[in-house]
């Protein structure tokens, strides 16, 4: 992995806000009225990790919503499963156009937010592509039990691992083998071919350039001034990953790179 897309384990209130697309001061408000719970340590040293970030990203999509920050409260505290019919509506329509088909309770709320952590890096069409993984681990129970247990071991190589443990090899290499499977199972449902047709439908539909060159179909950038881009958006994105883990991430995309077919 490269040193400049490691993931910092937290982040600043700055930084946090820069991400999100909103100030310090609107994230001090969210921990007055509750919205937000208060990190530990508190004060001009609060950290921010990976749930906070995804609390507040939900926070300012509802907000932008225009929903009021009682129902807001309300929906965060919610412990029923996540539908489709929820927050899954705040997502993109292309994103959540592809979720429709979904059965009610097939959709986790970590789904979701992993789908609204993309979209917000990536927009919509990253996302939409993203929601296939979601729709064929639904068609496929079983891989659906193997992914969980995947990603309990890869939460288990905690800061007690050692990189160089066997156990960082093994899940790696396990991982690798259920990604093959996952997209095998992906191209035999034909959705590869949907997504394709997605995409070119996509780029005719939101291809322009801009005045100044751009991409106007590109992904936005993340901050209130819109000067952060997609790489460094990533980069700011806190993720509480060990060493072992990253290194497990390293080991998982080299196995990946091995397999890869030739270029043509």
């Amino acid at each position: 992995m490269l040193p400049s897309l490691v993931p910092p384990r937290h982040v600043t209130i700055d930084d946090a806000a820069s991400f999100v697309g909103t100030t310090p001061q609107a994230i001090r408000r969210h921990h007055a009225t509750g919205l937000l719970p208060e990190p530990e340590p508190g004060g001009d040293d609060r950290r921010y990790g990976h749930d906070e970030v995804v609390r507040l990203l939900w926070i300012r999509r509802m907000a932008d919503a225009g929903i009021s920050a009682d129902r807001i409260g309300a929906a965060l505290a919610d412990p029923t499963p996540a539908g489709t019919g929820s927050r899954g509506r705040l997502l993109s329509d292309v994103v959540a156009d592809r979720l429709e088909s979904l059965p009610e309770g097939a959709l986790r709320q970590a789904d979701l937010d992993v789908l609204l952590v993309t979209e917000h890096i990536f927009g919509p069409l990253g996302a939409a592509i993203q929601a296939g993984r979601f729709i064929a681990l639904a068609a496929h129970p079983e891989l659906r039990a193997e992914s969980d247990r995947l990603d309990a071991a890869e939460e288990a190589l905690d800061d007690t691992v050692a990189v160089d443990d066997p156990r960082v090899a093994r899940v790696a290499a396990d991982r690798h083998a259920f990604e093959l499977r996952l997209a095998a199972a992906i191209e035999d449902s034909g959705q590869g071919q949907r997504d394709d047709a997605l995409i070119d439908s996509w780029e005719a539909e939101h291809t322009a350039t801009a005045d100044d060159g751009r991409n106007l179909a590109a992904p936005a950038a993340c901050s209130v001034d819109g000067s952060t881009g997609v790489l460094e958006a990533v980069a700011m994105m806190p993720y509480d990953f060990s060493p072992a883990r990253l290194r497990c991430m390293e080991l998982t995309h080299e196995l990946a790179v091995a397999d890869a077919p030739p270029a043509p």
